[in-house]
């Protein structure tokens, strides 16, 4: 079994049980922070978020199919009062577990099932090149999104779009976007962006990044943008738990070289996995 499907299966097995990210690390065999970005990727959320859903959909369910009462139903999904359970489940569903018991139905909740281990999709990589690059000076849009909520990220790039070409010292038209300050959470913040010779004067609206030379394992995938997810997914879960080498903290960068096209998504990319010495 592989990293994520060892971490799935241990979750739905003791999900009532203490459960942290570092006795979760130690179930899949790798660090905390390899798990993290790999069931990100694999999944589609936090690993804290998933588990967190998940033991609230199953209070959801003994809340109309038991006579349990709240407060033992709150330990067991691991909360310590009724108070804090009640909010955790209006922030997850958007009402009370009284209103949701006194309905008797889950009709409209956003319940979260258990992932399936053959909706971790994967896809065919190629063995990377292991090369140091950098220092390399970017310029671009930085925002803040979400794993389970990324959907701005293609209009990201299309409002940076307009600066291709015009901004100063602009090496080419290749483009890059990184991956960075994310934590164990699924919230992160991406730079859509082009490299440049050097900073100079630019719009209020753009950002520098400096990113100091840093070993990395690239990977080419010669298919369509939309691959780009089972891509990272494949790197985290499948590729590195299988190497030799451990994941640095660092940027994670998807590379948009000139052969790519914008416009239909295709051309191929790179990414390049961070590595630590």
């Amino acid at each position: 079994m592989k990293p994520v499907e060892k971490t799935v299966w241990f979750i739905e097995s003791h999900y009532e049980e203490d459960i942290n990210l570092d006795l979760l690390a130690e179930i899949a065999g790798v660090s905390r922070y390899t798990l993290s970005r790999a069931f990100m990727y694999g999944v589609g959320i936090s690993l804290s978020r998933y588990l967190r859903h998940r033991r609230l959909t199953e209070a959801a369910r003994s809340l109309v199919a038991t006579q349990a009462s709240i407060l033992d139903l709150a330990l067991a999904a691991r909360y310590s009062s009724h108070e804090a359970f009640s909010r955790a489940f209006k922030d997850c569903f958007g009402t009370t577990p009284e209103q949701v018991r006194k309905l008797g139905h889950l009709n409209e909740l956003n319940l979260l099932e258990a992932v399936r281990m053959s909706e971790l999709k994967v896809v065919d990589i190629s063995e990377p090149v292991i090369s140091e690059r950098g220092p390399l000076l970017l310029v671009g849009l930085s925002e803040q999104h979400s794993m389970s909520n990324n959907v701005g990220i293609p209009g990201q790039w299309q409002r940076f779009s307009r600066y291709m070409g015009q901004i100063a010292e602009q090496v080419n038209n290749s483009g890059y976007g990184v991956v960075m300050n994310s934590g164990d959470e699924d919230s992160f913040e991406y730079l859509c962006g082009t490299a440049v010779n050097r900073f100079g004067d630019l719009p209020a609206e753009l950002t520098r990044l400096k990113l100091e030379p840093q070993k990395y394992a690239i990977f080419s995938y010669p298919g369509h943008v939309s691959q780009i997810q089972k891509v990272c997914a494949t790197i985290w879960g499948e590729w590195l738990p299988d190497s030799r080498y451990e994941a640095a903290a660092a940027p994670f960068i998807e590379h948009y070289p000139e052969t790519f096209d914008g416009y239909t998504g295709q051309g191929g990319f790179e990414i390049w996995l961070p590595l630590s010495d």
